[in-house]
C-alpha cells in the first residue's frame, strides 16, 4: 500500500545545510498497523509531512498503491498532535469533522452521514453540537480522529496524537486506534515516541536512526492479536519487545553522539 524509497531530505538556509532524512527505505502493507519510533530530532515528523504529501522531498520517492506521491492525495489522512491547532474552535464539532469532505463530490447528506457515522466511531455522537473548547483534550482529539474517518482513507497517518493528553486518556485512545484500525481495514502508520506504546499499538516497529534518517530495525510485534492494557503489558513477551526496542533507540544516539552532529538545528524535523 505505502512504499517509502530511498528517501531523502535536506533543509538548506541561512549557509546551513541539515540532513533530515538520509536514504530511508521501509514498506507498509495493505491494511497493516505500523508503529515509527526513534531518537528525538529525528525526524519523525519530516518523514510524515513527505509522506502525506505536504513536503516535497529531496531525493527518493514515497508511493501509495503504486503512485507516487507528489501532492496531497485523496486516500490519505494526517491526525496532528497538537488537536488544538487543527480543530477550528469557532465552529461545532459536526462541523470540524464535515469540513474537508466539502471538497468533496458528494451531497449534503451524504456528507451528513459520514459524520455521523464517524463520530459514532468514537464515541462523540452527544457531542456534535459542542464546541472543541467545551471539550477535554482527550475529547478533542477524538473529533480530530473522527474528522480523519469521515474522509474515507485508505492510509491513516498518525504523527504522535496522544502525546498531549494524560496516561488514563491515552491509553483509551490507544484502545480505541486498534479498534478502529480492526473494525475499518485501514492502513495505519503511527509515530510516536513511546516505546510501549509502540509495541502495545503495531504488528510491526520500525526503529528510526538519529538524524540523517534511515532504518535501524524492524520489528516484528508477535503478541496476541486481541490486546488489553494489563495483560498485554503484564505479558513477558512484551517486557522482551520493549527492552528489544529500547536498546535499538539507545544505540542510535550514542551512534549520533559519536557522530557529533548538530541535529537539534534542524527546522521542523522532530
Amino acid at each position: 500500500m505505502l512504499d517509502v524509497h530511498d528517501l531523502h531530505k535536506v533543509y538548506a538556509g541561512s549557509g546551513r545545510r541539515v540532513a533530515a532524512l538520509g536514504g530511508l527505505t521501509f514498506s507498509v502493507a495493505a491494511g497493516e498497523l505500523v508503529c515509527l519510533v526513534g531518537p528525538s530530532g529525528c525526524g519523525k515528523t519530516t518523514l510524515l509531512k513527505c509522506l502525506a504529501g505536504l513536503l516535497t522531498p529531496t531525493g527518493g520517492d514515497v508511493r501509495l498503491d503504486g503512485r507516487r506521491v507528489t501532492g496531497p492525495t485523496p486516500g490519505t489522512a494526517l491526525v496532528l498532535q497538537e488537536y488544538g491547532r487543527s480543530l477550528f474552535p469557532w465552529l461545532r464539532v459536526a462541523e470540524n469533522v464535515e469540513l474537508p469532505l466539502r471538497h468533496k463530490d458528494m451531497g449534503r447528506r451524504r456528507r451528513r452521514d459520514l459524520v455521523a457515522d464517524a463520530l459514532a466511531s468514537v464515541g462523540l455522537t452527544d457531542a456534535a453540537g459542542a464546541y472543541p473548547w467545551q471539550l477535554s483534550g482527550g475529547m478533542q482529539q477524538r473529533v480530530a480522529i473522527a474528522r480523519a474517518l469521515a474522509y474515507e482513507p485508505r492510509v491513516l497517518l498518525m504523527d504522535e496524537p496522544f502525546a498531549a493528553v494524560d496516561a488514563q486518556t491515552r491509553a483509551e485512545l490507544e484502545d480505541l486506534v486498534r479498534g478502529l484500525w480492526r473494525e475499518r481495514g485501514m492502513t495505519v502508520l503511527f509515530v510516536t515516541h513511546d516505546i510501549d506504546e509502540a509495541v502495545y499499538l503495531g504488528q510491526r516497529v520500525v526503529v528510526l536512526s538519529a538524524s540523517p534518517t534511515v532504518v535501524r530495525e524492524e520489528l516484528t510485534v508477535d503478541l496476541p492479536d486481541a490486546r488489553d492494557q494489563v495483560g498485554t503489558r503484564a505479558a513477558p513477551r512484551f517486557a522482551e519487545l520493549r527492552t528489544q526496542v529500547y536498546e535499538q533507540i539507545q544505540a542510535a544516539r550514542r551512534g549520533a553522539a559519536g557522530l557529533g552532529r548538530d541535529t537539534d538545528q534542524a527546522p521542523s524535523t522532530t
